[in-house]
């Protein structure tokens, strides 16, 4: 579809529904799922949807549905899992600094889990023994990722086991038969580099000889999507032949195979999604303008939190002269979509989308300012659905008790 279409699509979406809104394209989801599976046909790879980036129940079940696994973050996105049609066989668990309780109804669950501290890892081989193989989250100590908020495999990390830390994990495993059947890293966030994939590889590998019962090396997620206009993506093509290439190389020398497993979140659903907001006001602001819109942080924290880039459009006048704005939020904060950005005169009660909206869009929205959580789209071949109804008054008192 062009984008002069796809505004229109967009555009037509905004008004039936209000905004502010969040839109998703299926097919695209499918296009890079495809991708992938195309670019690593000749390798034994698997994929794991990283739940984390987008959880609606109805994109669960359209991820189940093309073919692909899931990876969560918590016992809660697990269950959603189960509940989208996953069934324990195709849902890893990677776990990060939570207590022990949470694990074990991971395991009761019957999921994967990825464990990746040493007070849990020998909790767990005191539980299970030889019963209930495990993956071990390795720290890798590489510095990776498109900011120091989103690289997690660096020495300082509070992610994984320390690399340093093996031998302590192998006697663990000598003293409770824990069963190691996976080492995971994952070293980031928005990484271009096919190299940093490829160290991570290298690092695995090297330590892989000590691990007899290993079955698999989970190499994580997080290739770069491109956000701007010249920008380019992780080459995800050379990845593929990169990963054939190394795990040929390890079987043909040591005689042992292993599954590769990835965990996309971003590259699956970033680029399918997008964001509709609507002008409310417009101000001065120096050399340019505010336009000030209908949300704020509290639906779209990206921006403010990770200060990322979104290439912004006015949807609703599209072939205007441009002029210099600043795009802004209506929240008791400073919320700053946008600095300085070129764009198609705004008028007050115009139509502005952001793209690349589908990954840790929604789902770092909350109610801030008392605030009501937008509502969700769904376009699949060709048809709106509404998938998430916005929020009420009711939603903000739902859980709440009153005593006085």
């Amino acid at each position: 579809m062009s984008q002069s279409l796809l505004n229109e699509q967009l555009l037509l979406i905004a008004k039936k529904f209000g905004t502010p809104l969040y839109v998703y394209h299926a097919e695209r989801i499918k296009e890079q799922y495809d991708r992938l599976q195309s670019a690593f046909r000749g390798s034994d790879t698997h994929f794991f949807y990283a739940a984390k980036a987008l959880t609606n129940i109805n994109i669960l079940h359209y991820i189940r549905s093309i073919g692909c696994n899931i990876d969560c973050s918590s016992i809660n996105e697990a269950k959603l899992a189960l509940k989208a049609g996953f069934t324990p066989d195709n849902i890893l668990y990677t776990s990060n600094n939570i207590a022990f309780e949470e694990i074990l109804e991971a395991q009761r669950i019957g999921i994967h889990i990825n464990i990746d501290s040493i007070s849990n890892l020998k909790k767990f081989g005191e539980h299970f023994g030889h019963s209930y193989p495990v993956g071990l989250r390795v720290r890798p100590n590489i510095m990776a990722g498109g900011n120091l908020k989103i690289s997690t495999g660096h020495a300082d990390s509070k992610f994984g086991v320390p690399l340093e830390d093996i031998e302590e994990v192998l006697n663990i495993a000598k003293e409770t038969g824990l069963l190691i059947r996976v080492l995971h890293i994952h070293t980031g966030s928005e990484i271009k580099d096919v190299a940093i994939f490829t160290r991570g590889i290298e690092i695995l590998l090297n330590v892989a000889h000590q691990f007899p019962e290993l079955e698999v090396i989970d190499l994580g997620g997080g290739f770069k999507v491109p956000y701007k206009p010249d920008e380019e993506g992780t080459d995800i093509e050379l990845l593929g032949v990169k990963v054939k290439d190394a795990f040929d190389m390890f079987e043909k020398k040591y005689n042992r195979h292993f599954q590769v497993w990835f965990e996309p979140g971003k590259f699956l659903v970033s680029e399918a999604g997008y964001f509709l907001t609507r002008v409310n006001v417009l101000k001065p602001a120096g050399d340019a303008l505010f336009a000030g819109v209908d949300s704020g942080l509290n639906h779209f924290i990206r921006p403010m939190f990770y200060g990322a880039y979104h290439e912004i459009e006015n949807i609703s006048n599209p072939f205007a002269e441009k002029r210099n704005y600043n795009v802004v939020g209506n929240i008791c904060e400073t919320d700053t979509f946008a600095e300085n950005r070129m764009l198609p005169e705004i008028r007050e009660g115009d139509y502005l989308v952001f793209k690349n909206a589908g990954a840790y869009g929604f789902e770092m929205a909350s109610n801030y300012n008392a605030r009501f959580k937008p509502a969700e789209v769904m376009v699949k071949e060709g048809k709106s659905y509404l998938i998430r109804r916005r929020d009420e008054l009711a939603d903000l008192l739902r859980n709440q008790l009153e005593i006085i």
